[in-house]
């Protein structure tokens, strides 16, 4: 994932600030508005130095799993909820935060919500996110939906015209997730019509080459059709 492949103008302010310094981000927004797109893009870009944390998946065992985060020169936090409540865990992050600013890293954090209506146990946490430079993410609009839809269509080498894309807009849940099942769905769908066409080619094709010419004749012929063929014996 790519700042440039991010629909909005939050992936340039994002690539921007990092690129001026900026120590310290909260990404806050509801789900599916392209928070984890956004820590991906920077993990990317921050390349052997940077590292990718989900929350959820260390939640109640951060303390454990934190040592190993704090060297990095980027450090992005995703899923911030996921550990409120748990004081444990909340002291963690508050080590982490300070020893990964300490040795001249940054940080980012995405959250559900902003530092004021995520209910810390631990003041002290709060207080440093609070610090942080802040992005809310809007939910995506109609158009910005379409376009998205179409772009992750592109992705997976798949052409939805306006008209497609707005025909599976009308028939499934509005939702990013749902948008994205449906694609997988699609996706599938046409991987196994493809695997239908090609076997109902390239199996009387195989019979007849090798009654014509053997296998070096069955990968000439699946050349013409597109299909490689890298072992020929």
């Amino acid at each position: 994932r790519r700042f440039d492949t991010f629909i909005g103008t939050a992936g340039q302010v994002l690539a921007d600030g990092l690129g001026e310094g900026r120590r310290a981000w909260l990404l806050s927004g509801p789900a599916g508005v392209g928070k984890t797109h956004l820590l991906m893009a920077a993990h990317a870009v921050g390349g052997d130095g940077s590292a990718y944390l989900a929350l959820p998946q260390v939640a109640g065992s951060l303390a454990d799993v934190a040592p190993m985060f704090e060297r990095h020169g980027l450090l992005a936090l995703d899923g911030l909820e996921a550990i409120i409540g748990n004081r444990a865990d909340e002291i963690a992050l508050f080590d982490l935060h300070n020893r990964v600013l300490d040795q001249g890293g940054r940080l980012l954090y995405a959250a559900r919500a902003t530092p004021e209506q995520l209910d810390f146990t631990l003041p002290d946490l709060r207080s440093r996110l609070a610090q942080a430079t802040r992005l809310p993410l809007p939910a995506l609009d109609e158009a910005q939906r379409l376009e998205l839809l179409q772009t992750r269509a592109a992705q997976r080498g798949l052409v939805l015209d306006d008209a497609s894309a707005e025909w599976l807009m009308r028939r499934c849940d509005r939702d990013l997730g749902s948008l994205m099942e449906v694609l997988d769905q699609l996706e599938t769908t046409i991987l196994v019509l493809l695997v239908e066409v090609v076997s109902d080619h390239l199996l009387p094709l195989g019979r007849a080459c090798k009654q014509h010419g053997g296998p070096r004749r069955l990968a000439e012929l699946a050349g013409r059709m597109g299909v490689e063929v890298t072992k020929v014996e």
